[in-house]
């Protein structure tokens, strides 16, 4: 299981950093960042776990001297356990820059046994502090960076972009034939940004998010020279992936969705039911012929690499006489489908069994 990280420095980021001396050393001088507390309890109900990573000055000599230090410092820890709140490691370099040490940020080697220790989730892992030494720290583990700061970010802005970002599911599949990349927010709608190379298809899957609500960003190179069949199986296959994913996630969702659709002369029917029970049934009187580059046979095939990689039971039933409007009647009436499946009702599981997926 890989494990979401938060990397915090302190000083300017958890308390107030001092503008003569830059030392906290005295009480008197300490100070919590506004909402740090609320934010931190937040972000670890979302299961993220904490690394305070710091660099402090001289540590250990006579102008600043350990017993200054870890007063305040262990009362700043225990602080934070009292709102059950706990740093798993505390990484201090306490060299000047002019030593040219190993371990002092932007540098990596303190965070070295973290990695080997933890199966760090990279994509949802975020290094915070108020330096642009952080920054480049994040950038030399590769992982993303906030800036704190007045300008920047506060704790509460904080908290809303590492919650949304968590909301978010990249899927990544890559075969000889291509290579695909589906970033996935069941949450909130945003404008969805897809290009597969075959824009027929592009435009049924924007119809898809625009109707579900979601917002999907979909990549893929492929050998569409030969036919577009390996592109539109494989994005079928990691769609399924990362919605599968993000379904688990959601508890007492609706799991029955239904969708009709009427576009001109055409009308189409999908019945969704998120079951963890591949099936595909799908009626249409659509001809084999192209639109654009997008072969029409293809349809019923991208559903049902769908239905099998999400593992969910679809049927699709749909009639009409232009090909264009029955195809984006169908892709429209499976988003509605899926929009009413994923509404959650409830905080229980809607099966019987006691499990979905």
């Amino acid at each position: 299981m890989k494990n979401k990280f938060l990397f915090i420095d302190r000083d300017g980021t958890i308390i107030d950093e001092p503008a003569v001396d830059f030392k906290v050393d005295s009480f008197n001088k300490l100070k919590f960042k506004k909402n740090v507390f609320s934010s931190l309890l937040n972000l670890k109900n979302h299961n993220y776990k904490f690394v305070m990573i710091t660099n402090q000055d001289g540590l250990g000599t006579k102008e600043f001297p350990n017993s200054k230090f870890y007063l305040i410092q262990n009362f700043i820890i225990d602080v934070f356990l009292s709102q059950e709140i706990k740093f798993c490691e505390i990484l201090i370099c306490p060299h000047y820059i002019s030593d040219n040490c190993k371990c002092r940020k932007p540098k990596t080697e303190m965070l070295i046994p973290i990695f080997k220790k933890y199966n760090v989730d990279m994509e949802n892992s975020f290094v915070i502090g108020d330096r642009e030494t952080d920054i480049k720290l994040a950038e030399n583990i590769g992982i993303q960076g906030i800036l704190y700061g007045k300008k920047h970010y506060d704790w509460n802005k904080i908290e809303k972009k590492i919650i949304n970002n968590n909301n978010f599911i990249i899927i990544r599949r890559k075969t000889k034939e291509t290579k695909v990349k589906v970033t996935l927010n069941l949450e909130k709608y945003i404008d969805s940004n897809i290009n597969t190379g075959i824009k027929f298809f592009d435009h049924m899957l924007c119809q898809f998010a625009f109707h579900s609500r979601i917002f999907l960003k979909i990549k893929s190179v492929g050998d569409i020279c030969v036919d577009d069949h390996h592109t539109v199986e494989d994005v079928a296959i990691t769609l399924g992936q990362a919605l599968f994913k993000t379904i688990q996630k959601r508890v007492g969702i609706n799991r029955f969705g239904f969708g009709i659709v009427p576009m001109d002369e055409s009308i189409s029917r999908c019945v969704l039911d998120i079951s963890g029970r591949p099936y595909i049934h799908f009626i249409s009187n659509l001809n084999n012929v192209f639109l654009g580059n997008f072969n029409l046979n293809m349809v019923k095939h991208f559903f049902s690499s769908l239905s099998y990689s999400m593992r969910s039971t679809i049927h699709i039933k749909s009639n009409g006489e232009n090909d264009h409007h029955i195809c984006e009647s169908i892709f429209k009436s499976f988003g509605v489908a899926f929009r009413n499946a994923i509404f959650i009702t409830s905080n229980i599981v809607q099966s019987s069994k006691g499990v979905l997926l």
